[in-house]
């Protein structure tokens, strides 16, 4: 889970319906999504409090709280990723134990995933897509396979202790193992093949794989936090072909993305409160921060890349307790434009909505 990672009955609301007159406030008007960004606010663990901004990128301005402002109930406990695919979005709702779906021009709900067991929370972490599904994988040890169409889920994939991050390469998924919640920690990538949904194998790389990033080439990176005492933090380069890690080096990082044979880093948990661009080829530095026109970032959260323009949005969290700020830069490192989310706590990313 990242930095802080109860339920929510959507089945059991009843539909209010506001009648206005005269005398009465109206309700608030929501605008109409066209190009812009969102950004999902972690919130903190056990308040309830996740919430969504907007940011409209014609009238450069945000609505805060975008989701309750158009359904009229909020999201849940603790959002810990979110996806914007195939006309939808998905929020992983890790306490809450649900992935939220809405349709991704307005954000208007249209249902929940449950991701109870018997009752029992699988904890969903993480989200990627990959054809007609979504993949979550969860703290349980599972990776769920849902349906686009049906919003079914329709299998559970069982992988490593406590999965977080995953990356898509070719026609494989690569997910992390963390262990971090069970005591024992994990060094390994579950490899599952995306045509048969089964495990095939496991890369070992590192203690406490976090995030993931994979280039065009056939690469993945890998973030491993170390168990936070004797055993330091790395970065790991694996070779997807042959399953072998090719260059491990002593690397904070927290965030991984790739863009342009370059890998984009935040400096993890660890005290480097950095946003970091690194070569692929041996890990080093191309410079020690990506942005270069001095904007301070206080504690860069989240992380996400344009992949068509190369902007990078970084999420400053601040002390996961104020108001969040997020930062769009062009991909040389200059400050394009920021807004503040808000009342939200804790932005942890961000997804563009384009029509």
């Amino acid at each position: 889970m990242r930095k802080n990672k109860l339920s929510l009955l959507f089945a059991s609301m009843s539909l209010i319906v506001f009648s206005c007159t005269k005398n009465e406030t109206p309700p608030p008007v929501t605008p109409k999504v066209t190009t812009g960004v969102y950004t999902l606010n972690q919130g903190n663990y056990g308040h309830n409090n996740t919430t969504l901004t907007y940011y409209d990128f014609a009238s450069a301005t945000q609505t805060t709280d975008y989701f309750k402002t158009v359904n009229e109930f909020g999201l849940g406990d603790t959002g810990s990723d979110f996806i914007v695919y195939g006309g939808k979005m998905y929020v992983v709702m890790n306490v809450s134990g649900y992935v939220a779906v809405a349709n991704s021009a307005n954000a208007k709900f249209i249902d929940t995933i449950n991701f109870k067991n018997a009752g029992v929370n699988r904890g969903p972490e993480n989200i990627v897509a990959y054809g007609n599904k979504v993949f979550v994988s969860s703290t349980d040890g599972t990776v769920a396979v849902i349906d686009t169409t049906t919003l079914a889920i329709d299998k559970f994939i069982t992988v490593g202790a406590n999965p977080a991050q995953m990356a898509i390469s070719g026609t494989n998924l690569y997910v992390s193992n963390t262990g971090a919640i069970s005591g024992n920690y994990d060094s390994t990538l579950s490899i599952i093949d995306l045509t048969a949904l089964v495990e095939t194998g496991k890369i070992t790389v590192g203690i406490n794989p976090g995030s993931l990033a994979a280039d065009g080439s056939g690469n993945i990176y890998v973030a491993c936090t170390g168990d936070y005492a004797s055993v330091v933090p790395t970065l790991v380069k694996v070779s997807a072909s042959s399953g072998k890690v090719i260059l491990t080096v002593d690397s904070i990082v927290g965030s991984l993305r790739y863009y342009n044979n370059t890998l984009l880093t935040t400096g993890g948990y660890l005290g480097a409160a950095n946003t970091g661009i690194l070569n692929t080829s041996d890990l080093s530095a191309v410079r020690a921060s990506f942005v270069t026109d001095g904007t301070v970032i206080v504690n860069p959260y989240g992380l996400d890349v344009d992949p068509a323009t190369g902007d990078v949005y970084v999420c400053d969290a601040k002390d996961y307790t104020s108001s969040g700020q997020v930062f769009c830069f062009d991909k040389n490192g200059k400050q394009k434009f920021n807004f503040s989310t808000t009342p939200g706590i804790t932005p942890i990313g961000t997804q563009l909505v384009i029509k």
